[in-house]
């Protein structure tokens, strides 16, 4: 199937009848102040909503619609604060560390909740086992140490002291898992669906089902404080087009799965549409990412990772006018 056939079987083609809004309503804005969009891709695949929106994006405006390649694992705040790209999905943790030092990026929307799975070897069941165990991470101010340390922190464990980190590159820590040379492993899309595929270790905490985790965001919308600030529609815009492909993954998870794999960001069907069907991307109405700010930055405070309180995050890094529109445009 190839995308025009999935947009057209999706019923959207340019415009929003799938999701809600109406046609004439985008149609009465002004058009965006530049048509040029520059995102963020990794080999994740949980930020599918970004990767689908592509024709959606051009419904909105946008004729130069490109994804700028990062690897797994980094800040996406690092790359809009370099002035690289404009907007992004990415993990809520991370980005609140970066915004805390000062990176120039606005939190905008969130997307969908749960993400990531911790994966336990034969001395770990749960997250308080880890003291005192080995852990593998690709950096120690990267995505997979914020998430653990803010897991760790949750149970009263000091990630600074009670744990090892193994830093690693690539898909080392995987392998260094599978061959019980560590004790757990964090995993993001598809790697917990190859895991549990090989069933390699059990999962001791799984974002989108267990709570605290599955009450909160893992990705919200981040965009560069410069972009924002001078192209408010475009902003506008760009977050909709994401927004409707998060409903479209919700609804039509079969579909927005092959269309990953024809646009070659991930290589397996059956892990994308797995993936699509496991997370819940239709409930971005339901909740607060201020909620999702407070929690984390409370979490990451807890861990020595944060000085700033959560209040002071979400006033210096955050911007819901438009999302706020959008939840009354975009109807279920």
């Amino acid at each position: 199937m190839n995308r025009r056939e999935f947009l057209r079987g999706a019923t959207l083609a340019g415009t929003g009848g799938l999701v809600g809004v109406r046609p004439s309503r985008v149609a009465a804005e002004p058009p965006p102040e530049t048509t040029k969009l520059r995102l963020i891709k990794t080999t994740g695949i949980c930020w599918a909503p970004q990767y689908v929106a592509d024709d959606l994006l051009k419904a909105e405006g946008f004729t130069d619609v490109s994804y700028v390649d990062m690897p797994l694992g980094q800040p996406v705040s690092t790359v809009l604060a370099g002035g690289d790209a404009d907007l992004s999905m990415n993990f809520v943790g991370p980005n609140l560390v970066r915004a805390d030092q000062g990176d120039p990026v606005v939190f905008l929307a969130g997307v969908h909740v749960g993400c990531f799975e911790v994966f336990g070897g034969e001395r770990v069941r749960k997250i308080s086992d880890l003291k005192g165990k080995t852990v593998p991470v690709r950096g120690l101010n990267g995505t997979e140490y914020v998430f653990f340390a803010s897991i760790a922190a949750y149970v009263g464990l000091d990630p600074r002291q009670d744990i090892t980190w193994v830093v690693h590159e690539g898909d080392e820590g995987l392998k260094l898992f599978a061959e019980g040379k560590v004790d757990a492993y964090i995993g993001f899309p598809p790697r917990p669906q190859e895991l549990r595929a090989r069933k390699i270790g059990r999962v001791i905490v799984n974002s989108a089902t267990d709570r605290p985790w599955s009450q909160y965001f893992c990705c919200l919308v981040t965009g560069s404080r410069e972009f924002v600030a001078k192209y408010p529609v475009a902003t506008k815009r760009a977050i909709r087009g994401i927004l409707k492909a998060a409903d479209l993954c919700a609804t039509e998870p079969d579909r927005a799965a092959r269309s990953l794999v024809d646009r070659k960001f991930t290589p397996r069907y059956d892990y994308a549409v797995q993936v699509l069907k496991e997370l819940p991307y239709g409930r971005w109405r339901e909740y607060d990412p201020e909620d999702t700010i407070r929690f984390y930055a409370l979490r990451l405070h807890e861990a020595g990772l944060l000085k700033s309180n959560p209040q002071k995050l979400i006033a210096q890094a955050s911007d819901w006018r438009f999302l706020n529109e959008l939840k009354k445009e975009l109807k279920t």
